[in-house]
This record gives structure tokens, C-alpha cells and sequence, in this order.
């Protein structure tokens, strides 16, 4: 068992309805172009695949996805709609799950990483991303860029959403590089706010790239987004791309 924190089942039942603008075509189009186009005519594997936000539609675009999820709840989920044959997911955390076969790509999206609270396990990640690989196969990994340069001396939160229905911001611990999210949701239908938090160990460009280099992996590419947009210093996330050594 790996340090990430376990999702429930009740966290799993609403995560669709609270993540629709992360399912919407706007960001799952170029999310799916990216990925498919690295694929090509092999497999991909999935860590941390959750409902399947995005491994269920890279499925029906044709590329042979499977998965790792280390909550039964979230895979529960995606089981409703998919089956295993179409899209085999292995139950366990994904420093260490193995899963049979070699692969083309391996991804992890929306900040996943963070969920392994020490930087051992997220080197084991990569690690663990490289055994999968076929030569000349690549890791993929969306992550948000640590905000810190919005942390003013003495203050220790960052807000990431303040709207209608939702409150956002995180606190950091700058010397663990521990971040805690915390989230007030209003319901919908009684307008009642539900508390909740989780915690994530952030990381910087550089220091994954260290990460991979101990597994590996070199750097083919860094892009700003999905669309491919250029990593600047303004940039608030990165796409990065580390490749197997033909």
C-alpha cells in the first residue's frame, strides 16, 4: 500500500458530476488527440484511471487502454461503463502494480502524481511506468506548476476557485512539499457547502525529470497543455513527455 489517500464510495458516486467540465469535449478533445497520437498502433496504459474520464474515450477512439486504480470504488465506476475485456483495470497503487503486456504509452493526468505523498514512491512511479514501456515508448504526466510565487511571506494558501458552487484553495507545507486541497461544494439541490480535503506532494519540471532520468527515461517534450502550447515561466501546468531509449 502506497501513501496516496484512498477515495470512498461516496467520493466516487459524485466524481463525474463534480469533475463535467474536465469530461467536457473542449478538454477532453485535445487531451485524447495527444495521447492517441502517441500511441499509435500500440497499447496504453492508464494509471490512476479512476471512472475512466479519459481511458473509456481513448478507448472507443480505437487504442487498446488498460488500467491501474488503487480505489475499488473509482473502478466500480468505470466499470458501468465499460467492460473488462474492453478495458481490463488492475486493482493495486501505481508505484508497484504490474500489469501484463508491453505498451507504447503509459500516462498519468490531472495532477495524479501528487497523490504519492513521498518522493521515493514517485520515483518508483517512474520506475514503474518504464517497465511497462516498450523500447521507444513514452510516460506522459499532466501537472500543475506549484503556485508558490502567489505566496506572499507569511501566508500559506493559494485560492484556486472561488465560484458559484465551489471553493477552492490550498495550503502548503513548503518544507515537506506537502499541499493540502481543500473544497467547499455546495450541493445542489439543498444549497448546504460540503467540506472536504485531500493531500498531495507537488514537484517541480526539474525534479521529474530527475525522477525519470534515475528510471531511465529521457525528455523528448514539455508543452504548456493539451493543445501543445509553449512552456514559459508563466505557464501554470506542463505536459511532459519522457521517452525509452529505442
Amino acid at each position: 500500500m502506497t501513501s496516496s489517500e484512498l477515495w470512498s464510495r461516496a467520493t466516487a458516486d459524485r466524481y463525474d458530476a463534480e469533475e463535467g467540465e474536465m469530461s467536457s469535449a473542449a478538454v477532453l478533445g485535445p487531451t485524447l488527440d495527444f495521447l492517441a497520437g502517441l500511441a499509435g498502433d500500440g497499447r496504453a496504459l492508464e494509471f490512476a484511471i479512476g471512472t475512466g474520464r479519459v481511458g473509456v474515450p481513448l478507448r472507443r477512439r480505437g487504442v487498446p487502454v488498460a488500467g491501474v486504480e488503487l480505489s475499488e470504488h473509482m473502478a466500480a465506476v468505470l466499470r458501468r461503463k465499460v467492460d473488462e475485456d474492453t478495458l481490463p483495470v488492475v486493482l493495486g497503487d501505481m508505484a508497484t502494480t504490474v500489469v501484463p503486456g508491453e505498451f507504447t504509452l503509459v500516462y498519468l493526468v490531472y495532477n495524479t502524481i501528487t497523490n504519492l505523498l513521498t518522493q521515493d514512491e514517485q520515483v518508483e512511479c517512474f520506475r514503474n511506468a518504464a517497465r511497462h514501456l516498450a523500447p521507444g515508448g513514452r510516460f506522459v504526466i499532466e501537472l500543475g506548476v506549484p503556485p508558490l510565487r502567489f505566496l506572499p511571506p507569511g501566508q500559506v494558501a493559494v485560492p484556486f476557485d472561488v465560484s458559484e458552487g465551489h471553493l477552492g484553495f490550498d495550503t502548503f507545507d513548503l518544507v515537506e512539499q506537502i499541499l493540502v486541497s481543500h473544497h467547499f461544494t455546495r450541493d445542489a439541490e439543498d444549497g448546504r457547502y460540503r467540506r472536504g480535503s485531500s493531500r498531495h506532494r507537488y514537484a517541480w519540471p526539474a525534479e521529474l525529470d530527475l525522477m525519470a532520468r534515475i528510471a531511465g527515461l529521457g525528455l523528448e517534450r514539455r508543452v504548456a497543455d493539451w493543445d501543445g502550447a509553449p512552456f514559459t515561466e508563466d505557464s501554470t501546468k506542463h505536459v511532459s513527455v519522457w521517452r525509452k531509449p529505442a
